[in-house]
């Protein structure tokens, strides 16, 4: 299972992206507060595409505390442009159990959390004038590569609503 783990997010259409991202491939979400906004607003279903955090398995912490108790004998990826290795670099095929926390939009993570685990900082490699990519684009991306990398196990591989052959029909 890959498990999304968003610290203190800011914007609720990018939360909503990311609950439609972990709807769509099975991740589960953890959320550490605080939030800055309610998880129920109107723009987070709009942006969730008619999701709700309902619709996926999902935890919230009170704070990082709390969060790095419950799950302090996981191994934690951590996205950071501060990383020292790069996504791609990551070997997941293994793994079955999968963790990656994801930072504020303004901030990211605080520095003392990275650096208690450097090894597991990992980045997205980026022109070097660009300081960040949109939060819910990365989580899709990194999301999208563990699962590539696992063949995209569990996944529809065709489209199932109109058939695997729609695209070959005459109009």
């Amino acid at each position: 299972m890959i498990n999304v783990v968003l610290y203190q997010p800011e914007i609720p259409p990018n939360t909503g992206n990311i609950i439609r991202t972990c709807y769509a491939v099975g991740a589960k979400l953890h959320i550490i507060k605080p939030i800055a906004f309610d998880l129920f607003h109107p723009n987070i279903k709009r942006a969730a595409a008619g999701r709700t955090i309902n619709d996926i398995e999902y935890e919230i912490y009170e704070n990082y505390q709390e969060f790095s108790k419950k799950y302090q004998n996981k191994k934690i990826y951590y996205l950071t442009r501060y990383g020292l290795k790069n996504y791609s670099d990551i070997d997941f095929k293994e793994d079955n159990d999968i963790w990656i926390m994801f930072g504020t939009e303004s901030t990211g993570i605080p520095k003392k959390i990275l650096q208690k685990s450097i090894d597991t900082c990992i980045r997205i490699p980026m022109k070097a004038e660009c300081r960040s990519l949109n939060l819910a684009n990365t989580v899709n991306l990194i999301a999208y590569e563990i699962l590539r990398q696992k063949n995209f196990e569990g996944l529809s591989k065709f489209e199932v609503q109109k058939g695997k052959e729609f695209i070959l029909e005459k109009e």
